[in-house]
């Protein structure tokens, strides 16, 4: 019998993130859009089960009234699909700021936690989100102003981490910090790890592992003093290293992506250059997808993980576009929980 846990989600955010209206970015795909090329796709009887949402526009404005995303809810629902993890419009230019900035661009910070938490209020008592956390980063782009005080600057990130998870608390949420490289003071494994740690709150602040950014950890990327692998590594040191950073970052994982990536880095639009997300079945994918998987859902279930979500962030329009593209993610994610996920 095929596993029934953790559900299967797709993530909205690919219409999104690196489009817009600048010269030379593809338009934004819609919510209705995305959520019918994800409801289109099957696997011998199998869809996908539940979407995660990210919340700003043209998807979702932060700031609409409590009757105008109860419509959304019920959007979601009527295509058959349950919420799980939220994103938190953290960023500059959204409505949050730099969570290592000054006390003004802290507050913005904070505030966008408080947005997504009153959003994530009404969904759950819409009945369309049952499980899932909220996601945040540093909302730094770029380790270059990091790297002028470290110690200082990641104080800080811890500083408003602790604010942002205690508001989450109050509303009975859990925050989950994106492991990527762009981020500041996140950018490597053991960043990470220290900001984690700092924190020091695993029951409402955790971490979220993506495949295709957590790959890049064990090269060191924008950290080469934290590579765990050195370029020409055979397949044995590569798993090596990482079920060693694994072992340090999982306990601390309650939200998980999966996701390919051909040992590139890719930017679009306003997003800097991070992990290159690549379709399922990428021939130049790294990534044995199953197999990777399995040293993050260890234990999952203790973890208070309900699902998984796939994350194709930048992909191109046109293929996003296409049926197969659902069809071969859809089938990779079937792969993973059956796999490691249980009944």
């Amino acid at each position: 019998m095929s596993n029934s846990k953790p559900k299967l989600h797709n993530a909205m955010w690919p219409g999104l993130v690196g489009k817009g209206d600048a010269e030379g970015q593809e338009p934004p795909i819609s919510l209705e859009r995305m959520l019918d090329l994800t409801a289109a796709a099957e696997v011998n009887g199998q869809k996908f089960e539940g979407i995660d949402y990210f919340l700003f526009h043209p998807h979702t404005d932060p700031n609409a009234s409590e009757d105008e995303l109860k419509k959304i809810a019920d959007l979601i629902a009527s295509k058959g699909f349950d919420v799980g993890s939220l994103v938190a419009p953290v960023w500059p230019g959204t409505v949050g700021d730099s969570a290592m900035g000054d006390d003004a661009a802290q507050a913005k910070f904070l505030d966008a936690v408080k947005v997504a938490c009153r959003i994530a209020k009404v969904f759950n008592e819409h009945g369309v989100r049952k499980y899932g956390v909220i996601r945040v980063d540093s909302a730094e782009f770029g380790v270059a102003k990091w790297r002028e005080n470290p110690g200082a600057n990641t104080a800080r990130i811890v500083d408003t981490f602790q604010k942002a998870a205690k508001i989450a608390a109050d509303h009975g949420e859990r925050l989950a910090a994106e492991g990527e490289i762009c981020w500041a003071g996140m950018h490597s494994w053991k960043d990470m790890l220290d900001v984690l740690e700092g924190v020091g709150m695993p029951e409402s602040f955790g971490f979220q592992a993506d495949l295709a950014h957590t790959y890049l950890y064990t090269l060191g990327y924008n950290a080469p003093e934290h590579a765990l692998v050195k370029e020409g590594y055979s397949d044995a040191e590569f798993w090596t290293a990482y079920a060693n950073m694994t072992d340090k970052l999982r306990p601390w994982t309650i939200d998980f992506h999966v996701a390919q990536n051909d040992g590139q880095v890719h930017g679009a639009g306003s997003h800097d250059k991070t992990g290159k997300h690549c379709p399922a079945d990428d021939p130049n994918g790294k990534l044995d997808i199953t197999k990777a998987a399995g040293y993050w859902l260890k234990d999952a279930q203790s973890r208070g993980i309900q699902h998984i979500c796939w994350d194709g962030c930048m992909f191109p329009n046109a293929m996003l576009e296409k049926a197969d593209t659902w069809n071969k993610i859809l089938e990779a994610m079937i792969k993973v929980r059956d796999a490691h996920g249980w009944q």
